[in-house]
């Protein structure tokens, strides 16, 4: 059975603002807990066949780890998730430098992304919370004063849907949001994911260079190792012959979803099943891609990889599978544009529906 985080474990100030854990519930007994450190998501519990509710989503006991642990495990990615190769970008023929995180790279969002700053936080009422937070213009070498709202939201479908609202306040500016949760639907959070049963709507991936950002190329995936238009479970072809898993020691590749959303309403895009538990995930949003992740490198290490109860969290104990617009975007012309100029809004959606099979 899960542990209930404890509220008072996430009591803090950080960058003099005060940081606390929501808990958001619907009427069939799911559960959602987020800090307003970093937008994470820290715990979802659902049930599974057998109707007992287990913890699906790796996350850490208070705010110690959520700070030390891994960066991105269930924040909310900005301003730019994904690569920047060196950083640099044009707009408007002025050329940028963002902060180099990853070298030789830019990876979501900076050194101090929206993973690791304290976004204002109400609670709406029982099932919702909405989180702001404004990226003022030079942050993180990115231009712009980019103001972001997002809210979350459990319903009654067992779905948990963050959705999000900015604006290019004064600049022309660039923004790629994403949602980085751990997933493990069999409720025990240490084990292997490998066995989880992948389905992704997409005939084409992003093929990647030699430090990991999108080259442009479009892949079709027929005859490859990522080919999830029929389920498979993710540990099947992991380990093929295959230059894109070696690079990322697994899955972490960017797919382009065959039917994407041409609207508002967020349209399915992956679906996950674990055999035992019968819980199932299905991925819906309203951007054109997906990046799955495979938990490459989680690695045991203490205390970065010491989870909720003590728990180790290894190599490919979780998968992540993060709705956005394609990586890179900004310095790729024939990708969808990422670019909004002054007055521009942008809006979006991920919505994570549970379920049993």
């Amino acid at each position: 059975m899960a542990t209930d985080l404890k509220r008072e474990n996430y009591s803090a100030t950080i960058d003099g603002k005060p940081v606390d854990l929501f808990t958001l519930r619907n009427g069939r007994g799911m559960v959602a807990r987020i800090t307003n450190y970093g937008a994470k998501i820290e715990q979802i519990l659902v049930p599974d066949r057998d109707g007992v509710l287990g913890d699906v989503i790796q996350g850490y006991d208070g705010i110690e780890g959520a700070m030390g642990g891994q960066a991105s495990m269930g924040s909310f990615i900005g301003r730019y998730c994904g690569r920047i190769p060196d950083g640099r970008f044009t707009l408007d023929g002025v050329a940028h430098q963002a902060a180099v995180n990853s070298p030789p790279n830019t990876l979501h969002g900076g050194q101090r992304g929206s993973r690791f700053r304290v976004f204002d936080a109400r609670q709406l009422d029982e099932a919702s919370l909405e989180l702001t937070y404004v990226f003022e213009d030079g942050e993180e070498g990115f231009p712009g004063t980019l103001p972001l709202r997002l809210v979350y939201t459990v319903g009654d479908d067992n779905a948990l849907t963050i959705a999000w609202t900015a604006v290019a306040a004064d600049r022309t500016t660039i923004a790629n949001f994403t949602d980085h949760t751990f997933f493990n639907l069999s409720g025990d959070l240490g084990s292997s994911i490998l066995d989880h049963v992948a389905t992704i709507h997409a005939g084409r991936y992003l093929a990647l260079g030699d430090t990991g950002v999108p080259t442009g190329e479009m892949v079709e995936v027929t005859g490859t190792p990522h080919d999830f238009r029929t389920p498979a479970a993710l540990g099947a072809r992991i380990d093929a012959d295959d230059r894109m898993l070696a690079l990322g020691k697994g899955y972490d590749l960017h797919y382009v979803i065959d039917r994407p959303a041409t609207g508002t309403a967020p349209v399915l895009l992956a679906r996950f099943l674990h055999p035992a538990s019968g819980r199932t995930l299905e991925v819906l949003s309203t951007e054109p891609g997906l990046q799955l992740y495979t938990g490459n490198f989680l690695e045991g290490k203490t205390p970065r990889d010491v989870g909720k109860g003590g728990t180790l969290y290894t190599k490919h104990s979780a998968f992540c599978a993060e709705p956005s617009k394609f990586p890179n975007a900004i310095n790729i012309p024939h990708f969808p544009s990422t670019v909004l100029h002054p007055g521009q809004w942008t809006a979006g959606s991920i919505v994570y529906r549970f379920g049993v099979a």
